[in-house]
């Protein structure tokens, strides 16, 4: 009874984790290409387009506004796991083995969250499930 109630708001939650997420990822996105936030660094620096940086800044902030919208959730949600894993094992594994020690927790949630999104769909509230394309 206590569950069944609680599994009633499933669509709903899957939808705000998904909003919530990608704003958040977004965020990152929107600090490397335009120097939102502080920037690189925190000294309002910019990434160069034409880099590994600028390329995840790309990535960060249309995928996480696509992911924002819930459209073309699953693939760009798999995507974006992929680059999050990335990220992982190029930036921060080498500085140490365990995230809280490396400075990767936030790319293992993001990491295994977008996998989740890849596999669950946007949602009850989503640009895919409107359009008729997805969950």
């Amino acid at each position: 009874m206590f569950t069944d109630r609680f599994a009633s708001f499933q669509p709903h939650a899957l939808s705000l984790v998904r909003i919530v997420s990608a704003f958040t990822f977004s965020l990152h996105g929107f600090q490397k290409l335009f120097g939102a936030f502080g920037g690189l660094g925190g000294q309002g620096g910019k990434a160069e387009l034409f880099t590994m940086v600028g390329f995840a800044g790309v990535l960060e902030a249309f995928g996480g506004l696509l992911l924002l919208a819930g459209l073309f959730t699953r693939p760009v949600a798999f995507l974006l796991s992929g680059q999050m894993a990335v990220a992982y094992f190029m930036a921060h594994a080498p500085r140490g083995f365990w995230p809280i020690q490396n400075g990767g927790e936030l790319a293992v949630v993001y990491c295994f969250l977008f996998l989740y999104l890849s596999t669950a769909g946007g949602g009850r509230w989503s640009m895919d499930r409107s359009l008729g394309t997805g969950k």
